[in-house]
């Protein structure tokens, strides 16, 4: 009774899950979908589906496998061996790095309206690349504060959303909605395509709701419960604070906006209100991603201890704090910041966006395609409760990835291949650790 006491209980859970998704990932999400118009509604419906049959999935993973210490590569385990195991570590471990850039790249457009500065491309590549080396000094003095700070700020992303998916609906003119509907006249299937992966990469980190499987309260019923509410929870939000802006400021304006939240709320409440939901979300971008730059480097630590990454990956500091990793990572994010630079910041941000979701996209597909082996490893088979139903919303799930790997365009899926078989190359020369058997 003591040890049921300190654990989670359903509705706990519901909500860190929707907090954790809804970070610094919706905050540039207005300017590109203002760019398709109102019709972007329909990519939200889409992705929303998409995003509860993967949260599903990988609840059901969560509750099933054995290998929940590993993450993604422990689910692809069971149906591709090692070979899965380290391209979902792999894959995943590049597409954090990738975020983090975009997500500097949102603070130094929030920051630069802020300031009323306008940026160069190669100011705001300069500027990101501060954001970058600082969030990562930042972290070498060990994990206790990281934690804390994101924590805190945080809330300067969900409560301007959470405030306009409310109140704003007071300032929502629906003549301003309607004539934005469709600005560029494009068919109703471009239209959601090109919308799916910024919509997509306000989900990404739904895999790990199911991460407290062991912490919750009865959980092979409450996992499921918190990751599909969870989940529709964050949905309804973004889709309420992104439609009733289109309502509230002109679509043009809101497609040329770097700080789109701000500008809604210089429209509804005065310039000063304005700058401080600006400054909220800089301090809220800065904030996660300090926080991304711890996780992603324990990411490859994590994977180097397992043997998949370069040794210099696991070394740590008294403090608990991978330096080495961390400084090799951030020259990557560097060298990123300089191949993505464009003179529209927004293009910039989409770019990277695009390439995030193809290259998280693949440990998505290598999990719910290992669900079915996941399930009939932990000794369920047809007839048992959950186990059919759980099987098609995962290729219902994998169907939805690759039509999203898809939608991010010819660019984004060269790049995430040119990963891909990069990946398989670098397995090649470490293969013999794991399944190698001489014939």
């Amino acid at each position: 009774m003591a040890e049921n006491s300190k654990k989670m209980s359903v509705t706990q859970l519901t909500i860190i899950t929707a907090v954790n998704m809804m970070g610094s990932g919706i905050v540039m999400l207005p300017s590109k979908l203002a760019s398709v118009g109102t019709m972007s509604i329909l990519s939200w419906l889409v992705t929303l589906t998409g995003a509860l049959c993967l949260a599903y999935g990988f609840a059901r993973c969560g509750m099933f496998s054995k290998n929940t210490k590993e993450g993604m590569g422990g689910y692809a385990e069971y149906a591709f061996g090692k070979d899965g195991n380290f391209m979902a570590n792999f894959t995943y471990a590049l597409s954090l790095v990738i975020a983090n850039v975009a997500i500097a790249v949102s603070a130094v457009g929030y920051g630069s309206v802020l300031l009323n500065i306008k940026l160069s491309p190669i100011q705001t590549c300069l500027w990101t690349i501060v954001m970058v080396v600082i969030t990562t000094l930042a972290n070498f003095g060990g994990p206790s504060i990281t934690g804390k700070i994101g924590s805190v700020t945080v809330w300067g992303v969900i409560i301007p959303v959470v405030f306009i998916s409310i109140f704003g609906w007071f300032w929502f003119h629906g003549h301003l909605y309607a004539s934005a509907w469709n600005v560029h006249n494009i068919s109703f299937g471009k239209g959601i395509a090109s919308s799916i992966p910024i919509t997509l990469w306000s989900f990404l980190g739904l895999e790990s709701a199911a991460a407290n499987s062991d912490a919750v309260e009865n959980p092979q019923k409450n996992v499921p419960i918190a990751v599909l509410v969870g989940t529709i929870a964050a949905g309804v939000i973004y889709i309420l604070s992104t439609n009733v802006m289109q309502g509230i400021v002109p679509n043009a304006a809101i497609a040329k906006s770097n700080a789109p939240f701000g500008l809604a709320f210089a429209t509804m409440l005065g310039p000063v209100w304005g700058k401080i939901c600006m400054a909220l979300m800089t301090i809220a971008c800065i904030g996660s991603l300090l926080g991304w730059q711890f996780t992603v480097a324990e990411v490859f630590r994590s994977s180097a201890v397992a043997g998949y990454f370069p040794k210099v990956f696991n070394k740590v500091s008294k403090l608990g704090a991978p330096i080495a990793g961390m400084i090799i990572l951030m020259i990557v994010q560097i060298l990123l910041s300089l191949m993505t630079i464009s003179p529209d910041l927004n293009a910039q941000f989409n770019n990277l966006v695009n390439l995030a979701v193809v290259t998280n996209l693949v440990p998505y597909v290598l999990s719910m395609a290992a669900v079915k082996v996941i399930q009939i490893d932990a000794g369920l088979k047809a007839g048992d409760r959950g186990y059919s139903m759980t099987n098609f919303i995962t290729v219902v799930a994998g169907i939805y990835s690759l039509y999203s790997m898809y939608a991010c365009g010819n660019l984004a899926l060269a790049l995430g291949a040119l990963v891909a078989f990069a990946g398989w190359t670098i397995y090649g020369l470490i293969s013999h650790k794991f399944d190698y058997k001489p014939m």
